[in-house]
């Protein structure tokens, strides 16, 4: 009679780590050849029904764990990729058997995730009930219609062309038409007033329809008061192309088109104010000097280091830039850039980061070169961003932005000349596995703790 055989590998490489044996006591324990059982592990060789009693007789293992285990993690794994959020994503039957098979624990830690989204969206439902019920606008999704957006956005390249034509057919039209802010007045009728913060305390802008004013605050600074009459001039000069362009995002639901139209806008705003041939043309010249390109263009930092983002038009792009800008406390408040630095989606970005440190100088324009432990390298460029002017009781809005791109392109870049080492640094802390950091602030996931009462290392999560 035919032998019957089981590829276990990964079963039985557990049940080996679980009683700390080596491949060679293990093999010798069941009068196997270290090499052969080496083989099993890695499946490419069965475990014999004589290997089979030989294990449950000298471990005392009960034969289910070995074969009876894979057929319940099926199961639940075909309830995971049921859903219809993955139902772009589902795999054969061979594939989930060989998940299941080669994997447990994966994919086990996949069932337990699955099971933790499915209780938040149970929540969310039950928050989206309530919210409707009190007269709010409901939340349609698993995600909220922000995240969905950011996520679409940081995907995708940040250059949208048929906005960039647009507004550079615009700019090329206005060139001896004078401001944006003369063709608000001259052909849509509309005056810009800058008001005192008594009388618009919590707005940046204000249009009123039926005084044909956009109000502005005095708490805005030039540069800003004059994006946000390039966001005006934009919804009325470029609205069909922002729509078109709106239509293409993935988008599901009309809370989620609403803000991503705002983005739209505000995108369409720098395009207006630096058009892209233009501004293409003054960053290679100046090396990509961002003081010297927001003084030409009478821009502000951030809005000169957004601009460089979206310089990715096919057959005439800049140096592609990713972007990060985040608070003090650690949040991301926008991102940029669908190709670049690996973003954390999880916990914040590596602590060493030149973005923190810049939050100590601030105004201060800090440059270095990092390497991820992949080998990866990026020339960064961090500054703080200063918010709205505040009253003397008032807290400044400070965050800090962080530009890079591929350190092999920092020759192009007047920011490039520094000759110092890289610095060593990693994606999330739990996600990073370098030894002696003394920058860790959590323990990484992939390494048990250290925990020595005689040994003590540098960093303060010591692991093994």
């Amino acid at each position: 009679m035919a032998e019957r055989k089981i590829f276990a590998g990964p079963k039985v490489r557990r049940i080996r780590n679980a009683l700390a044996l080596t491949q060679t006591a293990m093999a010798e324990a069941l009068e196997i050849s270290p090499s052969y059982l080496n083989l099993i592990e890695r499946n490419q060789r069965p475990l014999t029904v004589q290997l089979l009693l030989r294990l449950s007789a000298v471990y005392r293992i009960d034969l289910e764990e070995l074969q009876g285990e894979t057929a319940g993690t099926l199961g639940h794994l075909k309830e995971v990729f049921a859903d219809p959020l993955l139902s772009g994503e589902l795999p054969g039957d061979q594939e989930l058997v060989e998940v299941a098979d080669a994997a447990p624990n994966a994919a086990s830690g996949m069932i337990k995730l699955y099971r933790a989204y499915r209780e938040q969206a149970v929540r969310l439902s039950d928050l989206t009930a309530l919210m409707a019920g009190e007269g709010h606008a409901p939340v349609a999704s698993g995600r909220l219609p922000l995240d969905e957006v950011r996520e679409v956005l940081e995907r995708r390249s940040a250059h949208f062309n048929a906005i960039e034509t647009a507004a550079e057919g615009f700019a090329n039209g206005q060139a001896a038409g004078g401001s944006l802010k003369d063709w608000l007045k001259s052909e849509r009728g509309i005056t810009v007033r800058i008001l005192p913060v008594h009388v618009m305390p919590d707005l940046r802008r204000r249009f009123d329809r039926h005084s044909m004013r956009l109000f502005l605050s005095e708490r805005l600074s030039p540069a800003d008061q004059a994006q946000e009459i390039a966001v005006e001039v934009a919804r009325l000069a470029l609205r069909s192309e922002i729509e078109a362009e709106l239509e293409a995002l993935p988008l599901s639901s009309e809370e989620a088109g609403r803000i991503a139209r705002f983005e739209l806008t505000r995108s369409a705003a720098l395009a207006l104010m630096m058009p892209y041939g233009a501004f293409l043309l003054a960053a290679q010249n100046v090396r990509y000097d961002i003081d010297l390109l927001r003084a030409r263009f009478a821009v502000s930092f951030a809005q000169a280091a957004s601009r460089l983002v979206m310089l990715q038009r096919p057959g005439a792009s800049g140096v592609p830039f990713f972007l990060v800008e985040t608070d003090a406390a650690g949040h991301v408040v926008k991102r940029a850039g669908a190709q670049g630095f690996p973003q954390a989606r999880f916990g914040g970005h590596c602590p060493k980061l030149n973005l923190y440190a810049a939050f100590l100088e601030p105004g201060r324009i800090l440059t270095e070169t990092v390497a991820m432990p992949d080998g990866a390298a990026f020339l960064t460029i961090a500054r703080t961003l200063e918010g709205p002017v505040v009253a003397f009781c008032e807290r400044v809005r400070r965050t800090a932005l962080l530009l890079g791109c591929d350190a092999t392109l920092r020759d192009s870049l007047v920011y490039g000349r520094s000759d110092a080492s890289p610095v060593p640094i990693g994606p999330a802390c739990r996600l990073c596995e370098r030894r002696g950091c003394l920058s860790r602030a959590e323990p990484p996931l992939t390494r048990p703790l250290a925990l020595d009462e005689t040994v003590a290392g540098l960093g303060s999560f010591d692991f093994q």
